[in-house]
């Protein structure tokens, strides 16, 4: 078994980390991983709704929205009201949370095993690999979960008359485009998600990791903790949003009408690829930073006090 320590991911000093996860383990251990994750993920993603809808409306109409994003919100809010700034909450609070338990409670399940596989010095001799595969495996397993949501989220906010809420926009997509229509964005959200969040672990283990480095982390103050908890996350959102910017975009756009009858999914990529280039694939890439930078620092912050909360702070480290 792999020495248990504190490591990046953990947010107290070893010798507690230590007692506690002597105590739990197994199904009790991850389940708390995944509810830290579920909430932290759903609250955050909840918070951003209005920079999200402004950053998909610049993705899905650049030629109206493109001044940026504080014009798109006082645009959005004069024309549609302030209530269009709020369209998709109730799938992006849905959706994240299922999402969130499987990224976090999947990664510190996935790590785990990874490092019992392989043993303590195959793991450090390979530890972005560990890294890398453990998030890649428990974000896929997230996007199965969070597809749906996301597809009537941005027909929420693209389509502000489509429904008037979740399971209104759920059960009218599925009367009319079928469970077909509800995946028909898998592919993206996949490209999307996927790199996202594998950059974003392996930048959040590498940039904490050097924070703890440079202190005792036997002694450092719940403040500190919180404190590195935010700047490696804003670090790893920004790194994170660049990586999987042009997915987002295309994700946008294939959720935001039908395809033609019988147009495979794979087709409807490639034009939409084709018609965007690398310059439209960026659109909405400063909104998006702002987003994804805060979001995800907020998350790491969240996560590791819930995670103290219900008495799981612990982590395995690769020495």
């Amino acid at each position: 078994m792999p020495k248990l320590l504190a490591s990046p991911m953990s947010d107290v000093p070893m010798k507690t980390a230590t007692s506690t996860m002597d105590k739990l383990t197994g199904l009790p251990l991850y389940a708390r991983y995944a509810f830290a994750g579920a909430v932290c993920c759903s609250f955050t993603h909840a918070v951003i709704t209005p920079i999200d809808v402004i950053k998909t409306r610049i993705q899905l109409d650049p030629g109206t929205y493109n001044r940026g994003m504080f014009h798109g919100l006082r645009k959005v809010a004069a024309e549609d009201g302030a209530r269009a700034l709020l369209a998709g909450f109730g799938p992006t609070v849905a959706g994240y949370f299922v999402q969130g338990a499987f990224k976090f409670g999947g990664y510190e399940f996935f790590k785990q095993q990874a490092i019992n596989w392989l043993g303590q010095d195959a793991a450090s001799r390979n530890r972005h690999t560990v890294y890398l595969t453990s998030s890649a495996v428990a974000e896929f397993l997230g996007d199965i979960a969070l597809c749906p949501f996301e597809a009537v989220r941005i027909r929420l906010v693209s389509e502000p008359t489509f429904a008037p809420g979740l399971w209104d926009g759920f059960s009218r997509m599925t009367r009319e485009e079928g469970i077909r229509g509800l995946y028909s964005g898998l592919g993206p959200i996949l490209l999307k998600q996927v790199p996202y969040t594998m950059a974003t672990f392996v930048v959040y283990e590498n940039v904490s990791g050097l924070a703890y480095r440079a202190v005792d982390k036997s002694a450092v103050s719940n403040l500190a903790v919180t404190g590195i908890n935010l700047g490696s996350g804003l670090v790893a959102g920004m790194a994170a949003a660049l990586v999987s910017q042009p997915a987002d975009t295309m994700l946008s756009r294939i959720n935001k009408e039908k395809g033609r009858p019988g147009q495979r999914t794979i087709h409807r990529l490639f034009e939409i690829a084709r018609d965007l280039g690398i310059r439209g694939s960026y659109a909405g890439i400063r909104a998006r930073l702002v987003m994804e930078g805060g979001m995800t620092a907020g998350q790491f912050a969240i996560y590791g006090h819930i995670k103290q909360a219900v008495g799981t702070t612990g982590g395995v480290e690769i020495m």
